[in-house]
């Protein structure tokens, strides 16, 4: 029993541990041995500039075919997820939200969002379930109730696209979240929108990663720890002061 509770504790406080990772496209290297952990609860920011390799790690983590892990291992809840595909990974409770989300024409938001629960909860789902399960996240994203019936990501502004990546996370319910500059695109009170959809999603067992170039999320959503992220690794790590630094005096002194 003692064995089996260290066991769950180890599993616990390691949600996700990233171990020296190496990871290249085309044969060139852009992750360069990348160390990092994140227990259920924190939130951690990666910022850095553009072509610093930030969203190719986002992408790495969630197991994007496009990129080759070369060395170095990724960890989710004490098991190695490195070889899983996409799809394993997302049953196991990781999520990713794009940058630039695609628009897939004919495809509705939720029988999208019906399809991927029910995959990944392994429980039948009908339309009308998934319809009263979204209904009080589009109510605080600011959606009308017709959004669901839209065709996913088409003809949305770049705020629609955003807050229906939140909506997605707010669904899918997973354990760790990776938001890959969520903020890009946004004005002022789209930003505010998505950062207290974040906020009202946060709790003790799920993690986020953030991935952003600006400090202006960060306004709304506090993280535990800022990573500081140059030619493809971690370079400096500190707390919401940091990200404050490098809003005002940029990653120059990091180049």
């Amino acid at each position: 029993m003692k064995s089996r509770l260290f066991l769950l504790r180890f599993i616990i406080d390691n949600m996700l541990k990233i171990n020296n990772l190496h990871a290249s496209v085309d044969s060139t290297e852009i992750i360069k041995g990348v160390n990092l952990e994140i227990k259920p609860g924190e939130v951690h920011a990666i910022m850095g500039p553009n072509g610093s390799g930030k969203s190719t790690l986002a992408n790495v983590l969630m197991g994007n075919p496009v990129y080759e892990v070369t060395s170095g291992n990724i960890e989710f809840n004490g098991e190695d997820v490195t070889e899983e595909p996409v799809d394993n990974r997302a049953k196991k409770g990781m999520f990713l939200a794009f940058q630039y989300p695609e628009a897939i024409p004919g495809v509705t938001i939720v029988n999208m969002l019906k399809t991927a629960l029910t995959n990944i909860e392994e429980t039948e789902y009908t339309v009308v379930e998934l319809r009263l399960k979204v209904a009080d996240a589009m109510k605080d994203l600011g959606l009308s109730p017709d959004f669901v019936d839209r065709y996913l990501n088409e003809g949305f502004s770049g705020g629609e696209r955003k807050r229906n990546e939140i909506l997605q996370l707010a669904v899918l319910n997973p354990k760790l979240a990776i938001l890959d500059e969520t903020d890009s695109g946004l004005d002022v009170d789209g930003l505010k929108i998505v950062g207290e959809g974040i906020n009202n999603l946060r709790n003790p067992e799920r993690g986020y990663l953030i991935v952003t170039h600006y400090q202006r999320l960060l306004e709304y959503v506090n993280p535990d720890f800022v990573h500081v992220f140059i030619d493809g690794n971690i370079v400096e790590t500190g707390t919401k002061d940091l990200s404050d630094k490098l809003e005002k005096e940029g990653y120059e002194s990091y180049l």
